[in-house]
């Protein structure tokens, strides 16, 4: 039987070497601190506890830890214990790097695509999380099904044909790590079926288009003019294209119901899909949301959505709503990619209980106050800069006058505010011509600072 003082302590990893018992160990325990696997602050376990794990006497490892008192490795204090020494041992032919002075952190963050993180619905989470894992069979805790469990599956299946106008059943829906974990699953898919390139929009989000081109994807950009994003005008152009039909990022604009339906009849005359992200699609301000365009023909859109706009992108959810032909192949790829079963089955309970359509009124609300804000402080103090996109969404378009978008930016950080310029989410290849606007997201900031973010954003504007 473990003697009862063998169970306390923190566990550590010596390989000793060297003549001797007490010369390896301290050699071992030197050459973890000065390597740096052992870090300043570390807590080494007890000359009691290291020496059971051992199976040395107490009194060789109180020794070495005195030794390397003495040598200023270690630092011991009455009733702390035995710690690293917060110091930077030299090594032989090492100079310290020299001091480098941060850039200052910006006091107002503009950066699109984050919401308000101090708005998050902690106690009604909490609770959520509580109810849930009190009611989870213990094989919720397991391996469990590729696709997900089937408590979210089911929450999201009601949820999404409910407000979003998808065509969906927990069959076909599978829970994966965020949008990109769903994205990178749907570009391993398009590979092994043969597709070589997915085209993207004109104006988009560069990681998007850099993950797919990591998965040996071409992403050509799809044509776009002054009413939108146009469908290919080559119907053999691309094997998939991905876009946001619902509020175009970062341009704001609903894709034309006549598109709509010509990109639903590319995908049936070629066979290729259609990606739908329904980038923050619940949020929209002035008549009723633009509905899914999954709903036109679900056995040829697939239907990305995710929880980082409506809650935390740190919750790492979102979902795939497939064509039924595409699930088993997605299940394959979804090995080491779906969420925890514990956010899993927490925000199957936050839907279920209601608490998620009470969190989405509430933002839509605070965030329709912050763009209407935004819109009165603009026409006030800068009437010159034309406000588009700001019908729906996290974010808004400030038309500035040509050719002053660089300068713009470097007031804006001489303001202390992280924003985007336009240019920044423009397609390499895009055949449209550059245009100067800032990108302002209004939902990061918490509602204290939403005042002075204002006031620096007018300031800094040309």
């Amino acid at each position: 039987m473990a003697k009862p003082w063998a169970t306390f302590g923190v566990d550590l990893h010596l390989d000793r070497s060297g003549p001797g018992l007490r010369r390896g160990l301290t050699d071992a325990l030197r050459d973890a601190v000065r390597s740096g696997r052992l870090a300043p602050g570390t807590r080494l376990p007890s000359s009691r506890s290291l020496a059971a794990d051992l199976g040395v006497a107490r009194n060789t490892v109180a020794e070495v830890y005195a030794d390397l008192v003495a040598e200023g490795w270690l630092a011991a204090r009455q009733g702390s214990g035995t710690r690293v020494a917060d110091r930077t041992p030299a090594t032989p032919g090492h100079r310290p790097a020299p001091h480098r002075r941060e850039p200052a952190r910006p006091a107002y963050d503009l950066v699109p695509g984050t919401p308000e993180l101090a708005s998050f619905p902690r106690a009604p989470w909490l609770r959520a999380a509580r109810r849930a894992l009190t009611a989870a069979p213990d094989r919720a805790l397991g391996y469990g099904d590729p696709r997900g469990r089937v408590e979210l599956r089911t929450a999201l299946a009601g949820y999404l044909s409910r407000a979003r106008g998808v065509r969906a059943d927990p069959d076909r829906i599978v829970v994966c790590a965020g949008f990109l974990g769903g994205l990178g699953v749907l570009a391993d898919l398009l590979r092994h079926r043969g597709a070589r390139s997915v085209a993207v929009e004109s104006y988009g989000l560069p990681h998007h288009r850099r993950l797919l081109t990591r998965a040996g994807l071409a992403t050509p950009p799809l044509p776009f003019d002054d009413r939108g994003t146009r469908p290919l005008d080559d119907p053999a152009a691309a094997g998939a294209v991905l876009l946001t039909p619902s509020h175009q990022f970062p341009l704001g604009l609903p894709l034309l119901p006549e598109r709509r339906t010509a990109l639903i009849d590319w995908a049936r005359r070629t066979g290729g899909l259609v990606l739908e992200d329904d980038y923050d699609g619940e949020f929209r301000y002035d008549r009723q949301p633009v509905g899914a365009l999954q709903g036109l023909d679900p056995d040829r859109v697939v239907y990305l959505g995710t929880a980082s706009k409506s809650l935390a992108p740190g919750l790492r959810l979102g979902w795939l709503v497939l064509p039924p032909a595409l699930v088993e192949e997605a299940m394959d790829g979804m090995a080491g990619r779906t969420p925890g079963v514990l956010d899993q089955l927490t925000l199957a309970e936050f839907l279920a209980s209601g608490d998620y359509d009470r969190h989405v009124r509430a933002a839509r609300l605070r965030y329709r106050r912050r763009r209407d804000a935004l819109v009165a402080a603009l026409a006030e103090r800068a009437p010159h800069v034309r406000v588009t996109g700001i019908a729906a969404g996290l974010h808004a378009v400030l038309r500035l006058p040509p050719g002053t978008e660089p300068q713009t930016l470097r007031s804006a950080a001489w303001h202390g505010l992280a924003v985007h310029g336009l240019s920044a989410f423009r397609h390499p290849e895009a055949d449209v011509a550059p245009s100067d606007a800032l990108v302002v997201g209004y939902g990061t900031p918490p509602d204290h600072a939403w005042a002075g973010a204002l006031e620096a954003l007018c300031r800094a504007l040309p």
